[in-house]
């Protein structure tokens, strides 16, 4: 037998032949939720508001014709309200009944942070785009206004004209809009930093899962597919399957021609083959997989012509990251990783599609990849990519990644540094960095994590949930760089979510070995940690895994797995 054909026979049998029943199921179209939330504190007002802390009550929803309780506020007067954390939507403001029915104008100003919420729209590097975050509008008599569409924590609200009398305000509330599903994996262990860190990356992609899966609330509400690919794992790994993933998917593929790359960009092209092939294993959803057939194979085919002998050779599109993005040697290291992982990610869905000619066109292209060597990594983006797609060995890579621990750590490829890391079994040091990076944005008051972060900005930075002292570097208004200078920067961004799968993955041990989880390997990875616990949403329903360290050093597993599932030691 032809030793290609028997590979190829062995990977389609490890990968459809237990798995099949697992994943014809149907996810029906999941309803949103809309919630209207009071202001936690009132940061700031300019004028004479009287009574702005009666803002901070709940309010029932519908306006009386007596209403005792209300805020007055006059032309010239303003308000700086908090909500207490990001939120996706908008607001609904009330007014009371006053003597002059003439219409009162107002200006609102959305902010993911203070700074951002007390900035100008002609002034600064704050924009509208996307979202209107700073616009004027008009409020009825004795009724309720709502508006807004973006991303925001903090609102600024100041009256341009209060129509002649006195404008008596009942209630300015976030009008906040999710998608109602409910977070079926869960992590928490010793070290509560890691915990608060695993909630606010689930937090921020739950925000993103809007009508697709964007990449940012307030700006990029945008389908970006390489950027899906953190986003996708960590709802692998707390929502378990969901239609807007399959969406999102399919709108890139359809929007995207024949000679194309998606977005523009050749690597995301290549992260849209990863993703379906990570989808198939952690959904078990063969049927999807195979609606996409035709398009994967000519994708993938075109992928492979743009091999010259064993280097790759992009003519267009190469583009990795922000980071790196004026770095041509780390940019030539990341496509060779990423050509080498996506061959061997077709080679996995070909066998899962039965499609032999597919399946050895990628394995010649693979076998070619390896022939090539590139220098040492110019970056720890291309140390992380080149070790996981095997050309840098683990600890050749890892030892690149952990030098200067979260300088040079980046919120989209941070997670790629973290899974290199290991892939080398340093979880400690990775533990490490989780915390001082991601944790970093939370000390500066984050409530979900950001389009980029230079590490060493968090040292002199000032709170985003307060206003900047003079001389402090701001680092919403002050940062960020390329297309997210200053305060058009999104401090709500999907792709920075890796530290939710990461900790799911490797420190409760959680890994499908067969797509639809039909087989699982867990093995904890606790470190310095004491314990550590969780869920995993799979076809079949939650793996429970509780882990704890023994007085002798060892550790003590408690797994409950669902039936359908078998774990393999």
């Amino acid at each position: 037998m032809n030793i290609k054909y028997l590979a190829y026979s062995l990977v389609t049998v490890f990968l459809c032949g237990c798995c099949r029943d697992a994943a014809n199921f149907s996810i029906v179209e999941s309803s949103f939720k809309t919630e209207y939330i009071p202001a936690t504190r009132i940061m700031w007002t300019a004028g004479a508001p009287e009574g702005s802390d009666k803002l901070l009550k709940v309010f029932s929803g519908q306006v009386a014709v007596k209403e005792v309780e209300v805020c007055t506020m006059h032309t010239g007067d303003a308000i700086l309200f908090d909500y207490g954390r990001e939120l996706h939507g908008g607001l609904r403001i009330t007014t009371a009944i006053r003597d002059s029915k003439a219409t009162p104008r107002i200006r609102i100003r959305f902010g993911e942070s203070v700074s951002e919420a007390m900035s100008d729209v002609a002034s600064t590097t704050a924009t509208n785009e996307h979202s209107l975050r700073d616009f004027e509008a008009a409020l009825p008599w004795l009724g309720s206004f709502e508006t807004g569409n973006t991303g925001f924590r903090f609102v600024r609200i100041d009256i341009l004209d209060d129509g002649g009398t006195p404008l008596p305000v009942v209630a300015v509330e976030a009008k906040s809009i999710m998608r109602d599903i409910p977070y079926l994996g869960s992590f928490r262990c010793s070290d509560g930093r890691l915990n608060e860190i695993w909630q606010t990356a689930a937090y921020t992609v739950h925000l993103n899962m809007q009508d697709y899966v964007w990449d940012g609330i307030k700006r990029d509400r945008l389908v970006w597919i390489g950027d899906m690919h953190p986003e996708v794992m960590t709802i692998n790994t707390v929502f378990g399957s969901q239609d807007v993933v399959r969406k999102s998917l399919d709108f890139a593929r359809d929007g995207t021609g024949p000679d194309e790359w998606m977005n523009g960009i050749c690597s995301y092209s290549m992260w849209w083959c990863i993703i379906q092939r990570d989808l198939y294993y952690y959904t078990g959803n063969l049927d999807y997989l195979q609606q996409q057939h035709e398009y994967l194979a000519r994708l993938l085919r075109k992928i492979a012509a743009c091999i010259d002998g064993s280097s790759e050779d992009f003519k267009e599109g190469r583009f990795i990251d922000w980071p790196t993005s004026e770095n041509p040697e780390s940019i030539h290291q990341c496509l060779q990783a990423m050509l080498t992982m996506t061959m061997k990610a077709g080679m996995e869905i070909a066998a899962a599609l039965k499609d032999k000619e597919l399946f050895n066109d990628c394995d010649v292209c693979a076998k070619a990849l390896a022939s090539y060597i590139p220098s040492a990594p110019a970056t720890k983006q291309a140390a992380a990519l080149m070790s996981l797609a095997g050309i840098l060995p683990a600890t050749n890579g890892a030892g690149t990644i952990a030098e200067g621990g979260a300088e040079g750590f980046a919120t989209f490829t941070g997670y790629y540094m973290l899974e290199a890391l290991a892939s080398a079994g340093k979880y400690d040091e990775a533990m490490q960095i989780i915390s001082d990076y991601w944790g970093g944005m939370l000390d500066l008051g984050a409530t979900s994590f950001w389009e980029d972060l230079r590490y060493s900005d968090l040292s002199k930075a000032g709170r985003i949930d307060e206003f900047v002292p003079e001389g402090t570097y701001d680092i919403h208004k002050d940062g960020g760089a390329y297309c997210y200078e200053g305060l058009r920067h999104s401090f709500c961004h999907g792709w920075a979510s890796g530290p939710a799968p990461w900790m799911s993955r490797h420190i409760l041990g959680i890994e499908p070995l067969e797509p639809g989880f039909k087989k699982v390997r867990i093995e904890p990875h606790l470190g310095h940690l004491d314990w550590a616990e969780g869920t995993f949403p799979t076809p079949y329903g939650l793996i429970r895994v509780s882990a704890r360290k023994t007085d002798d050093g060892n550790i003590k597993t408690d797994i409950k797995l669902p039936k359908g599932v078998r774990r393999i030691r």
